[in-house]
């Protein structure tokens, strides 16, 4: 069968919540969508509370996956443990709350695997390698389709990564900077692979913050806490295509819509 899976960018602020909720059904009903991940990580500016990821599912998500702000919310550490169905970087120390990775019902009987990974390349030096992290979890992870999200900064890591992972995995994509790329591209071994899947967030902004509070930290202004910025939204998304005969993915598409 092909299998579609829809991977949804960064939510940035409450709103993200109400938008998704507006659209995110429509797209799985436009693309035939059979599973959906969401990074909610940026919902509450840093962080993610319980009452929100509820939400984010209530709108349709299948996953959830966390990044570097996983633990901005403290009260998401107790939902952690008790929802299989959303992860934070599994190369965080292993003794924190929560899980990196799982296997998921699919469609007849599909087991889909999902591994979430952090960099540490200007990001969080303190990290395990992602590298060694995934080697670890794929090889006991049983699964009939494997799908990575990789929350780093550099390109360059999210490319060594997707690289690296070619043909072990079906499907990789980037998240964390919040602009959406244009490299969506399938590799030699068969991997799906997109740097950025960008953000759900104000179209107007930086990355999703009011673009004056960004010129006033370049500026060298005083620290100020982050604002959402207002004005129209946009949802960044890719899909992937995967053909579970092979187990390679088929093709790799952006689907992004806008208020503008």
């Amino acid at each position: 069968m092909l299998f579609r899976l829809l991977a949804v960018g960064d939510m940035v602020g409450d709103r993200s919540l109400s938008f998704l909720d507006r659209h995110l059904r429509e797209l799985k009903r436009l693309y035939d969508v059979h599973f959906t991940v969401v990074n909610g990580e940026n919902v509450d500016r840093v962080g993610l509370t319980p009452k929100q990821a509820q939400l984010i599912f209530d709108a349709g998500a299948d996953v959830i996956t966390l990044g570097n702000h996983t633990w901005n919310k403290l009260q998401i550490t107790d939902f952690l443990e008790e929802n299989p169905y959303i992860l934070r970087p599994a190369n965080y120390a292993s003794d924190l709350p929560g899980r990196g990775w799982g296997v998921f019902d699919g469609p007849r009987g599909l087991r889909i695997g999902i591994v979430d990974l952090m960099g540490r390349l200007d990001l969080d030096p303190h990290l395990d390698s992602p590298f060694k992290a995934a080697d670890v979890i794929l090889d006991k992870l049983e699964a009939d389709i494997i799908l990575t999200e990789f929350h780093a900064e550099a390109t360059s890591e999210k490319g060594a990564m997707a690289y690296y992972l070619d043909g072990r995995v079906q499907a990789l994509w980037g998240t964390h900077t919040h602009v959406p790329t244009a490299d969506c591209q399938i590799l030699p071994g068969g991997t799906g692979f997109v740097t950025d899947l960008g953000m759900t967030g104000p179209v107007r902004s930086v990355l999703g913050i009011r673009p004056d509070q960004s010129i006033n930290i370049f500026r060298g202004g005083l620290p100020q806490p982050y604002k959402v910025a207002e004005g129209p939204y946009k949802l960044n998304a890719v899909l992937f295509s995967i053909d579970t005969d092979t187990g390679k993915c088929t093709a790799v598409e952006r689907v992004d819509i806008s208020e503008l």
